[in-house]
């Protein structure tokens, strides 16, 4: 007959072994995230400390994360700089582009997965894998034929080049088709009784319903038009109309050829606060709607 007291006395044990390990588990974690934090936090740093180094100092010191005399020289010096490199004007037509290109993103992508998802017609489905098994292939395998495109229709060296391809993304399509397929289509049929058309019913009840997916892939829209580099280095040669990735590169060849990394990394520095502002603003709403599950079926 088994004793409640040495029963009782080795499940305490059990208990106490398992919070042991989870401890260590849990310390192993924190360690290797800070090391992983350490690892992209440093590089970041070392960049926006050195654009408020002197020349001198950059090239004489070495590797010191704080610099001895922070100065602002290397940011008057960008600023000033309106012919050969105009960051100002190189931000406002990033913004533009990656502003018109979300906004246009989500309503592509919004009407496309209403259509891909609660609308019937023949060849629906193989339709929809097709374009999203070809999606896999790498994109710079359409690099030329997307240029002659481009070409055909005079956009070289406009915003248009930036703003229209790419609209139709596949992988932002199939997140809102699977979230939309995790909506009871009985709102659809009660809305088609009281005599609702497809556009209504996308309108007033689907937009409100997929809001969470939408805001999640006008995250990655928007930052991805924003890095976007080879596409702009290909359709811009005019220094006015280039986006702030094609003017870095430009930059490389004017301060690079003269040794003002200061001023390099500034110009690096000024092209990231506006992505890190929208983090900073949108990541509430970004952690809330990055869980899918509640619209994709299981």
């Amino acid at each position: 007959m088994s004793n409640p007291v040495m029963d009782l006395d080795k499940s305490a044990l059990a208990v106490g072994r398992k919070r042991a390990k989870i401890g260590v588990s849990q310390i192993v974690a924190y360690v290797f995230l800070g090391l992983l934090c350490l690892i992209w936090i440093i590089p970041i740093v070392f960049g926006i400390t050195t654009s408020f180094r002197s020349q001198t100092e950059v090239v004489s010191t070495g590797f010191r994360l704080l610099p001895v005399n922070w100065i602002m020289d290397n940011y008057t010096a960008i600023l000033q700089n309106t012919s050969t490199a105009p960051i100002l004007r190189w931000l406002t037509n990033s913004i533009v582009i990656a502003t018109s290109h979300t906004l246009l993103v989500v309503v592509v992508i919004s009407l496309t997965g209403y259509g891909y998802s609660r609308m019937q017609f023949r060849g629906r489905n193989v339709l929809f894998f097709t374009l999203l098994g070809i999606s896999f292939f790498p994109g710079v395998v359409n690099l030329i034929p997307s240029y002659k495109i481009i070409d055909a229709l005079g956009w070289v060296n406009t915003s248009w080049a930036m703003i229209i391809p790419g609209l139709a993304g596949m992988g932002n399509i199939f997140l809102v088709r699977q979230f939309m397929l995790g909506i009871p289509k009985d709102l659809d049929e009660s809305a088609k009784v009281d005599g609702a058309s497809d556009f209504r019913i996308y309108f007033s009840i689907m937009l409100p319903l997929i809001k969470p997916v939408l805001i999640v892939c006008a995250l990655f829209s928007f930052t991805g038009s924003w890095n976007d580099f080879l596409w702009p280095v290909i359709v811009y040669t005019d220094v006015d109309k280039m986006p702030v990735t094609a003017g870095l590169l430009l930059l490389q060849d004017i301060y690079g050829n003269y040794r003002m990394i200061g001023q390099l990394m500034g110009s690096a520095i000024l092209a990231i606060i506006p992505t890190l502002a929208l983090f900073l603003f949108a990541q509430k709403y970004f952690v809330q709607s990055i869980n899918l599950n509640s619209g994709i079926k299981g």
